[in-house]
């Protein structure tokens, strides 16, 4: 089945060309299906970007899903156009009366300031509290899984001494949890930040298991045991190009960066970078969107607690 998005979302072009069955509202309005509704919360600069590679996710499984895509009140985004967010974002203050079956906080560039000084902050913290009656099943990604980790249980992140940046190989570590289900020994999973989460604060957590790691990127997932809150540090969902848009990005602005590790071949950056991550980035989301929405979020929507 197919996901459910504005017919004139930049995405449905981009899927429609991918060979990626998309639903547009008007064929949608036909089906006697409920879809699952999941809520986008973009907090990424590059929103356009961002939506499409998620959208791209959300459509790769047997379930019709609705996306609804969510911004800030407060930050106007610097790189989107103007008239793309009036046309297809909504804010906090539209959907705060109605529940969703699942719903996805982005990363975010500001990862080395502390969680307070963030401009929307506090109106993230409006939204994860709400996600905890509202929401059956909220999936974190990257700073929005730090930003997560501290606001419900006090795990605040630590920098790093250079840029955690490339394609790293990760196991799985909690083979019961259905999250990873059908995963290889080992597999790939992008990341690029500048801070972590240690493994010791998170373990003093009761309420949070491990799930998977790397020998050098660390914690990869967390989630608590049934699976209302997720929390994955790297980002699987992009692009074949899109460390290859942040590497030249700050090596044209003289930052120090290197080379992303695992990313070109023999690290030479000449080369068109090998995707070694999709397979898995799509089971990581069929897994999310089906064992920990589909089959345990209730008919009625309404009914979420």
């Amino acid at each position: 089945m197919p996901i459910r998005i504005p017919n004139e979302l930049p995405a449905t072009q981009t899927l429609t060309e991918e060979n990626i069955f998309v639903m547009t509202e008007t064929r949608a309005m036909t089906q006697d299906i409920r879809p699952l509704q999941i809520a986008l919360v973009n907090l990424m600069p590059t929103k356009i970007d961002t939506e499409t590679q998620l959208a791209r996710l959300l459509s790769n499984t047997p379930l019709q899903v609705e996306l609804e895509l969510v911004c800030s009140e407060i930050h106007i985004p610097k790189n989107t156009p103007k008239e793309h967010m009036l046309a297809f974002y909504k804010h906090f203050s539209d959907i705060k009366d109605r529940n969703f079956d699942g719903m996805i906080i982005t990363g975010a560039p500001v990862e080395q300031m502390p969680f307070e000084e963030v401009e929307y902050w506090d109106e993230l913290c409006q939204i994860m509290e709400w996600s905890k009656t509202h929401v059956h099943s909220t999936f974190h990604i990257c700073w929005g899984a730090q930003a997560g980790l501290y606001y419900h249980y006090g795990i605040n992140k630590v920098p790093l001494p250079e840029k955690m940046f490339g394609i790293f190989p990760h196991v799985v570590e909690r083979r019961s949890n259905m999250l990873f289900r059908g995963f290889d020994d080992v597999f790939m999973v992008p990341h690029s930040r500048h801070t972590t989460i240690r493994r010791e604060d998170v373990e003093k957590v009761p309420a949070l298991k491990i799930l998977a790691s790397s020998p050098e990127a660390g914690i990869c997932a967390m989630s608590t045991e049934n699976g209302r809150q997720i929390f994955i540090t790297g980002h699987s969902e992009y692009d074949a190009r899109t460390l290859e848009k942040e590497y030249l990005r700050d090596k044209s602005l003289g930052l120090p960066i290197s080379v992303p590790k695992n990313y070109y071949p023999n690290d030479d950056d000449t080369q068109p970078p090998r995707v070694t991550w999709r397979s898995c980035a799509n089971l990581l989301y069929s897994n999310w969107l089906n064992y920990f929405v589909y089959q345990t979020t209730p008919y009625d929507i309404k009914t979420i607690q």
